[in-house]
Parts: structure tokens; C-alpha cells; sequence
């Protein structure tokens, strides 16, 4: 069915019956040109771009648990395009614009809101990183605005401008940033792929990964062998597990990242919201609720839940940053495995074996490529050529040293980005 306002508000005059499943369950077949590995939105949005791109729908898309249920459903909703090393700019940069059309696209409310992010700064120096970034980034083609003091009162009078250990000097603004809902994101991928005949498979995990030859033929699972000309792993936290089904040891560390959110309230912040002085961001959903997270977790976990000294340290951040946040109840936290690389910059690539395609090491970047990687993804896995806006996300980077990205200037210590 297609959604409208008219439809909305026929179902709920007739006590909303006539809604319809918005996918398939399919049951897994004998053989598919495409098995995807990983039903989250990265994978479910290459689902998608291959059906509607490239034509290809005799797919799969094989999830242990159900569809949406790791880092996608787990993360706090920040979409933008405010990346400065070239590679990274020019990808998150194509991303957004996905963003921009894709409730059109899907003809799904994925309630994309483009409310803005502004990243304060705090010193002489970072303001000086920050105008640098700013012209990257409007060299790009995006947009980058930046903001003093009084400009900042005005749109963020609830900030401590006057502390005296991080002072607030001024921020930059993105006005095309914001949020999404990260289920409805899922499930609006879902949905279009399964109306173009993509079979989308639950409760079955990927237990192995037949090769033969050098090449990829098929993946055993706990519903059975299922055959396959080409194999997508897509599975975020998980990826290191899975390559190893095909022998492979990729350069990445699993690590946890923990988001937390408030009772609801009034509306108060009316933007994304990062603190120069600590990995802390903050913004407010659609029910009042402040959702807001900071640093990783540091040791590396595929435990979906996090700890409490990083609970503290988030906390912490944003009390300094906005003490009104202490008179809110935090109502739930929860935990999302990151994969993180050594230089905090992705893969989509292939693996070396014939047929099998890599996507991974997101690390704090995945909610908010989740259009551009799918559609990059699926060009690389129809064509084997990649696809322009991520030709530099190369696995052989982290064996030749050439085309290296270290986006946060950390080194290649994984949990430092």
C-alpha cells in the first residue's frame, strides 16, 4: 500500500483495520543471485539500492535475530555531512542528500528532521580547527555556518557559557544536520525491498561460509545451506566473527557505545548539540525524551550493554556542558557494538575472495550513512567497481598504509575514534 495523509486518516475513522503487513516474511530459498548477511539498515538499504538501482532482486537478506535489532535501533539518530578528509566529506556529503529524499523515495515517514548541529568549541585552538573544518566542508558543497557568543544565546540559552574550565568560544552549524527515527529507517528499507521481491529472512543466523575455488559459493545457516553466486557481510559489531567463517581476520575491534535517554519534556532543545570538551551530544526526540551518549566504552566487548564508569563520564560531560541536565530522570540506556578500524574510517570493499564483499568498521559514522553506504554497496557488489563517493574506503589501506584516513587525528588506536 501507499501511504498518504488521506489513508492515514481514512484508518483511523474506521478503527485502523485495513493496515497491511509492511513486509514479507520469507521463508529462505534454495539459491539466491545475492545473499546479504545482516539485516540492519546497512543492509536493508543494499537490499533496497540493488532492487531499485541495478534491477537485482533475487535476493536475500539473512538476519539472526529480527530486522532492525542491532546498531540501527541502538544509537542516537544524529544524521550529517560535517566531515573534513577528503573521502569521508565526499561520501557523508552524498549521504545526506540521500536523507534529504528518502521518505519520498520509500514513500516512508522515517521522520527526518533537519534541525541543525552546531559543535561548540571552547579554545582559541579549536576555534581555528573549526573555521579549517567549516571551509572543508562548504569546499565540499554542504553547508557550514559559524556562530559567537551572542549568536549562540540566542538559539542556546540553556548552555553554560560562563564556567571557567571550558568556556564556550562559539560553534559551528550545520543547518542540513539533524535526526531520524533509526526503527522507521529500518523498517521503511525493509519495506521497499520487499515490494521489489527481496526476500527478507529472520531468525537465521549465518553459521558458515562456503568457498571453493577462492570463491564464494553459499552460506550454511540454522535454516539450512542456502547457495549463492555473491555474499554481502554486513553485520556492523559483528564483523570480525563472521569474516572469520571465511577465513579472514579483519582489522577491527568490537567495542561498546552506550546512549541514554530522559523522561520526556517540554521542548527545549531544538538542535543536535556536541561539547568540544568531551565526546558528549545531545539532542531531543519527537516525545520529550533527551537523547544524549559520549565516549565508547574503551575495552573491546560484544556485550550489548555498557558500564558504569562511562555512565558516569557521559554524565559528567553533560552536567558541564548544561547543568539544567541534572534535574531530568534518565529513563533507559542501552548499548550498541561498534566495529571500529584503526584510522575511524570504513570499509566497503571487496575481500579478496571471488564474490564476497565487505561492509564495516562504521564506527561512530553508521546511523548517518546508512543511505550511502547501501547505495555504494550495492553498486560495488552489481558492478565490482567501487562506487565513486567511497572509492577510498579500501580494506588494503591497513596493509599497504596508502589512503589511510584518520578523520579524528587519534593514531591507529581503535578505541581512540
Amino acid at each position: 500500500m501507499r501511504f498518504s495523509g488521506l489513508r492515514v486518516l481514512r484508518e483511523g475513522l474506521s478503527g485502523n483495520k485495513g493496515w497491511q503487513a509492511q513486509w514479507r516474511d520469507a521463508e529462505p530459498g534454495d539459491a539466491y543471485d545475492v545473499v546479504i548477511i545482516g539485516g540492519g539498515g546497512h543492509g536493508l538499504s543494499t537490499a533496497y539500492y540493488l532492487a531499485r538501482e541495478h534491477g537485482i532482486t533475487n535476493v536475500a537478506v539473512l538476519e539472526k535475530g529480527y530486522l532492525g535489532g542491532g546498531n540501527v535501533g541502538r544509537n542516537t539518530t544524529i544524521v550529517r555531512a560535517n566531515y573534513f578528509l577528503p573521502g569521508n566529506s565526499e561520501f557523508y556529503s552524498h549521504s545526506l542528500k540521500l536523507w534529504e529524499g528518502l521518505e519520498a523515495d520509500l514513500n516512508y515517514n522515517v521522520m527526518h528532521s533537519q534541525r541543525g548541529q552546531i559543535g561548540l568549541f571552547h579554545s582559541d585552538a579549536q576555534r581555528d580547527a573549526a573555521i579549517r573544518r567549516g571551509n572543508a566542508i562548504r569546499n565540499q558543497g554542504d553547508d557550514a555556518e559559524l556562530l559567537d557568543v551572542p549568536q549562540l544565546k540566542k538559539i542556546l540559552p540553556y548552555l553554560d557559557y560562563e564556567q571557567a574550565r571550558f568556556p564556550i568560544h562559539g560553534g559551528i552549524l550545520q543547518r542540513r544536520a539533524g535526526t531520524a527515527r533509526h526503527d522507521a529507517v529500518a523498517w521503511g528499507y525493509a519495506r521497499g525491498a520487499s515490494d521489489r521481491g527481496v526476500d527478507l529472512i529472520q531468525n537465521c543466523e549465518v553459521t558458515g561460509i562456503d568457498i571453493e575455488g577462492g570463491r564464494v559459493t553459499g552460506v550454511q545457516t540454522s535454516r539450512g545451506a542456502i547457495r549463492a553466486k555473491k555474499v554481502a557481510v554486513i553485520v556492523a559489531g559483528r564483523s570480525s566473527q563472521v569474516a572469520a567463517m571465511a577465513g579472514m581476520r579483519l582489522p577491527i575491534e568490537s567495542h561498546v557505545l552506550q546512549a541514554f535517554v530522559t523522561e520526556g519534556l517540554k521542548p527545549v532543545v531544538d538542535h543536535v548539540v556536541s561539547f568540544g570538551m568531551g565526546h558528549f551530544y545531545i539532542s531531543q526526540s519527537d516525545k520529550g525524551g533527551l537523547v544524549f551518549g559520549g565516549d565508547l566504552d574503551m575495552y573491546a566487548s560484544y556485550a550489548a550493554r555498557g558500564n558504569l564508569p562511562l555512565v558516569e563520564h557521559v554524565m559528567e560531560a553533560g552536567m558541564a556542558l548544561m547543568p539544567m541536565i541534572g534535574k531530568a530522570k534518565v529513563l533507559r540506556s542501552w548499548g550498541g557494538i561498534m566495529d571500529m578500524t584503526p584510522d575511524g574510517s570504513p570499509i566497503i570493499d571487496h575481500s579478496g575472495i571471488g564474490g564476497l564483499y565487505l561492509n564495516c568498521g562504521w564506527c561512530y559514522g553508521g546511523f548517518k550513512a546508512v543511505p550511502g553506504s547501501g547505495f555504494s554497496m550495492a553498486h560495488l557488489v552489481a558492478t565490482d567497481r567501487h562506487h565513486g563517493p567511497a572509492a577510498r574506503f579500501r580494506l588494503d589501506r591497513f596493509r599497504t598504509g596508502r589512503g589511510l584516513m584518520d578523520e579524528e587525528g587519534t593514531g591507529s588506536q581503535h578505541s581512540l575514534h
